[in-house]
C-alpha cells in the first residue's frame, strides 16, 4: 500500500513506520490526550503498538486511514489525523489526536483540513463525519471550525458521541482549492 504525503504550510501528514512507535507510545501514555478517546485513559506501549498496527492495517483495507502528523522544518512528532470508518460507524470520520504540548498553534486546522480534501478529491467521498466525546469542546470547536455542523448525539459502539458532519459542497465553499 502506498500511502500519500501530505503537506500543508507547516506540517507533513505521512505513514507510521516502526520507528515512530516510542513516540506514538508516549502520546497514548499522555493523560490529557487520552481523556476523550477509547476508555479515557492512557495506555501502554504495547497497546499503543497495537493501535499503530490497526492503523496500518486500515490503510491496507480500506485505502485510507490515520496519518503521522510531523513538523515540516524540525521532523517532530505532533501526533495523528486522518480518516477512519470502524465496524459500527455511521460513517467515515475526519478524527485528530495532536500532543497537548502543540496545542493551540492551529496544527490540528490544518492536519485535518489537508485529510479532508484528499478525503474528497481522492476518494470522492460524499460526506465526512466526527465523533466527538460530549465534553470535549475543543474538538467540538474545532469541528465547527473546519466547518462541520452538529448533527446528532448516538451510542457509537457502546459510547454516546456528537457526531458533526460536512459533506462536499460545504468543505469545498469552506475551503475552495
Amino acid at each position: 500500500m502506498n500511502i500519500p504525503v501530505l503537506e500543508t504550510e507547516r506540517l507533513r501528514l505521512r505513514a507510521f513506520t516502526q520507528n515512530d512507535a516510542e513516540n506514538f507510545a508516549a502520546l497514548n501514555a499522555n493523560a490529557d490526550f487520552t481523556r476523550f478517546l477509547g476508555q479515557g485513559e492512557p495506555i501502554d506501549a504495547a497497546a499503543s503498538w497495537r493501535v499503530m498496527a490497526t492503523i496500518v492495517g486500515h490503510w491496507q483495507l480500506l485505502g485510507y486511514g490515520l496519518w503521522l502528523v510531523e513538523e515540516k522544518d524540525s521532523g517532530r512528532f505532533v501526533g495523528r489525523v486522518g480518516l477512519l470508518n470502524l465496524p459500527g460507524w455511521p460513517g467515515i470520520e475526519v478524527g485528530w489526536g495532536i500532543a497537548p504540548e502543540f496545542w493551540s498553534r492551529g496544527y490540528a486546522f490544518e492536519a485535518a483540513v489537508a485529510a479532508m480534501r484528499w478525503g474528497f478529491d481522492e476518494l470522492k467521498l460524499d460526506e465526512l463525519i466526527s465523533l466527538i466525546h460530549p465534553d470535549n469542546q475543543a474538538s467540538k470547536k474545532l469541528a465547527l471550525r473546519v466547518g462541520e455542523r452538529f448533527r446528532n448525539q448516538q451510542d457509537v459502539a457502546g459510547k454516546w458521541c456528537d457526531i458533526y458532519t460536512i459533506d462536499r459542497a460545504e468543505f469545498y465553499q469552506r475551503h475552495p482549492a
